[in-house]
């Protein structure tokens, strides 16, 4: 009878379930790994080199597209690096508003890594029923700031504008009857809160729909149960944070450890694994859901009845309207300095960290005291994941490989920076 034979075997980066620049170089003892060697670079874009070139805003932009599916959190751990230098806190309305669309960006990720993760292992409905949800969620993207994924929303003392009082609108056309888009448009009469308010009633059902596929599947259980373990101890060696953590079983959000905006004043639950396997970590993220909507009600209940400023009203940091830069040359002037060398911050070093859909991601700023900063360095989540796969995936199958880059919930725009 011949000999097993170990060989080596390149998984990625062509591979689908690869999610596009990772490349595996896996040591197989037949279809037993021995060795998972993660290269990584292949989406390296220079980001914290690009930002010491840029005014503070315009890096803002390049936040967004680090990890590209939880675009207005990234954002919010730079622009609070910021206002910890400028020594700036933003009006309390911006901060809910910041709350809120955190937690509406937490459901778009965890959407995208349920459907991505499913259809990764087999099931392929979860990536089209996450994909009509997620659909509603990047049309309030679009209505705050035009634009559905890359929104540039947050602004270093508040956010750029206040919450639109209409939504857009679906127009009759070739393919859409007039009754047709009577029915689509039924939840966009009002305002952007009354459509995000309709979405979270209507969310919890889909979540169930989501359970009701999955949780007690015995395909989903048997690629997912005891897959990837990680003890409590060693997630917590490993510099692991966020659902990965919290799937080993210990209880730490920034949300409720390092209360940022106004969490201290939000009423939610942090859920808890108990195994540390890649279920524990589905089951995380699905109550991760529910609780980001005990979150968006508390925020709109909250935004309802309390108008107000959402930007610091200081034109040395915030451009004034186009009203007054048009009638009044001081605020031309503002204008025109603003947009072309931005404003300075106070020389000094930050570092802010919030609780993002993957984990903590933190920005690390050092300021000389000019217009751009002079070292920018982002802590990805993603990262300290990633160099836990080769413990992850010792011993197991060539397929479970699969399922422990689905759990791991990786996304290369922040890895790679």
């Amino acid at each position: 009878m011949a000999e097993f034979q170990n060989f080596t075997l390149n998984f990625g980066p062509q591979h689908p379930a690869a999610h596009g620049v990772l490349r595996l170089i896996l040591e197989m003892d037949g279809e037993t790994i021995q060795k998972a060697d993660p290269h990584i670079g292949l989406l390296h874009r220079g980001t914290e080199k690009l930002a010491e070139s840029k005014p503070y805003n315009q890096s803002i932009g390049y936040m967004d597209r680090l990890d590209y599916v939880s675009m207005m959190c990234n954002e919010h751990g730079y622009v609070l690096a910021i206002e910890k230098l400028l020594g700036v806190t933003p009006p309390l309305r911006a901060q809910y508003i910041r709350v809120m669309f955190d937690e509406i960006t937490r459901i778009l990720n965890h959407l995208m890594w349920l459907g991505a993760h499913g259809l990764d292992i087999g099931a392929m409905t979860m990536f089209l029923y996450c994909f009509r949800e997620r659909e509603d969620l990047m049309d309030c993207y679009e209505a705050v700031s035009g634009t559905r994924m890359h929104a540039t929303y947050y602004r270093p003392g508040g956010v750029y504008r206040d919450l639109p009082e209409s939504m857009p609108k679906y127009q009759p056309s070739q393919w859409h009857t007039e009754a047709e888009v009577k029915k689509l448009n039924e939840n966009r009469e009002g305002s952007l809160l009354d459509f995000i308010e309709d979405f979270i009633e209507r969310f919890p059902a889909r979540v169930d729909e989501y359970e009701t596929l999955l949780t007690d599947n015995r395909i989903w259980k048997q690629r997912t149960v005891n897959i990837g373990v990680v003890t409590p101890e060693r997630a917590m060696n490993l510099g692991f944070t966020g659902p990965m953590l919290r799937g080993s079983g210990i209880e730490w959000d920034l949300r409720k450890k390092q209360p940022y905006e106004v969490y201290a004043d939000m009423d939610f639950d942090i859920p808890v694994g108990v195994n540390g396997d890649c279920y524990d970590r589905y089951l995380v993220r699905i109550e991760e859901l529910r609780q980001s909507v005990r979150i968006i009600k508390q925020c709109i209940d909250w935004l309802r009845v309390n108008p107000g400023p959402v930007v610091v009203d200081d034109h040395k940091l915030v451009p004034p309207s186009r009203v007054e830069m048009k009638d009044d040359m001081e605020s031309l002037i503002h204008h025109f300095k603003l947009f072309t060398e931005g404003y300075t911050v106070p020389a000094g070093e930050a570092y802010a960290a919030i609780e993002h859909p993957k984990g903590e991601f933190g920005v690390y700023l050092v300021s000389d005291g000019a217009n751009k900063p002079y070292r920018v360095k982002i802590r990805a989540p993603g990262f300290v994941h990633l160099s836990a796969m080769n413990e992850m995936v010792q011993g197991h199958m060539l397929a479970d490989v699969v399922a422990v880059i689905g759990t791991q919930d990786i996304v290369f725009g922040e890895v790679d920076r």
